[in-house]
């Protein structure tokens, strides 16, 4: 018995080609928009749902690093993730319209998620969490740091990528619950600012006087 998306589809191709075509030619829209025997409806919804709540629950129990992609392992992980789930999501079926059911059902929870987490910032920090702070006013927090598994190296790549050299030239570094780092450098205090005004006036002094020599020494 074809579901009511694979004799909407079915429809839809008889009206485009006519009645009077090639049957071999329904016997391919049947092949691809048909959902097998095995496969009911409501299931081909309640697997994608399944599977994505389950990936959050995952994700927020093994932390946020393996969104933060520090290492190759952590690339793997997610890039293979897509593959393990592939079959529990799809099932038993190859068709158009399975895909288009699945696609349908990822979209409506994802959005259904949103709506829920904009409305409840309760659950929305409970769902996805806080962020983790790592480095506080250049001191890092070793607590922190086992907590979310990372290790200096880890934490130095990523100051490196964003332009500091070390701990101590940064003022907070953070982890947040998406897995980007938010990293803040040290503002110099007033005497540092003073400092290096004045060490930059001498600077362009000391060009001036260099140019006022090379012009005497040409006209003498």
């Amino acid at each position: 018995m074809p579901s009511p998306v694979g004799r909407f589809f079915i429809t839809c191709g008889e009206v485009s080609c006519g009645r009077n075509s090639n049957p071999g030619e329904f016997a391919v829209l049947e092949h691809m928009f048909l959902l097998p025997s095995t496969v009911s409806l409501l299931e081909k919804i309640l697997r994608p749902v399944v599977v994505y709540l389950c990936l959050i629950c995952f994700l927020r129990l093994f932390g946020k690093r393996e969104l933060a992609q520090l290492n190759p392992f952590d690339l793997v992980v997610l890039l293979s993730l897509s593959n393990t789930v592939q079959n529990a999501i799809i099932g038993d079926d190859n068709s158009v319209s399975g895909g288009i059911i699945g696609a349908f059902s990822l979209l409506a929870i994802n959005w259904i998620t949103s709506v829920a987490l904009y409305r409840a910032p309760k659950l929305d920090s409970a769902l996805l969490g806080s962020e983790t702070v790592l480095v506080r006013h250049g001191r890092v927090d070793k607590t922190a740091m086992e907590r979310e598994h990372l290790t200096e190296h880890d934490l130095l790549t990523v100051l490196h990528k964003e332009g500091f050299h070390a701990f101590e030239s940064v003022d907070l570094c953070s982890l947040q619950p998406n897995g980007a780092f938010y990293v803040e450098g040290k503002k110099p205090s007033a005497t540092e600012e003073s400092a290096r005004e004045m060490k930059e006036g001498l600077e362009a002094l000391r060009q001036e006087i260099a140019a006022l020599r090379a012009q005497l020494g040409q006209s003498s």
